[in-house]
């Protein structure tokens, strides 16, 4: 049993959008950072977008402008709205969770894969 689950890759056509979604198997509280990462074949991982629990935002610069990261704390959520996809976006997207409890704790999803090809 894994606490985070991936959902909405898929294949989509430059220039297209899709939604990637993360759930949480439980309740998040506390100073916490959900974040969006990606690995492509033969490449370093890579932070995609990130999220605090005060809602602070960051990016990566090579999305900045056509990705929105978002969390929705009712529903154990977070969420990464991707538009004008790039074949260079083309990646498994996998979701991290960063809380801390006495000690910094990560989990981590199983990830998802994005692909952007004609």
């Amino acid at each position: 049993q894994v606490p985070l689950v991936e959902s909405g890759g898929g294949l989509v056509q430059p220039g297209g959008s899709l939604r990637l979604s993360c759930a949480a198997s439980g309740s998040i509280f506390g100073i916490n950072t959900m974040g969006w990462y990606r690995q492509a074949p033969g490449k370093p991982r890579e932070l995609v977008a990130a999220i605090t629990n005060a809602n602070y935002r960051n990016y990566a610069d090579a999305v900045k402008g056509r990705f929105t990261i978002s969390r929705d704390n009712a529903k154990n959520t977070v969420y990464l709205q991707m538009n004008s996809l790039k074949p260079e976006d083309t990646a498994v997207y996998s979701c991290r969770l960063t809380y801390y409890l006495g000690y910094e704790h990560n989990y981590w999803g199983q990830g998802t894969q994005v692909t952007v090809s004609s």
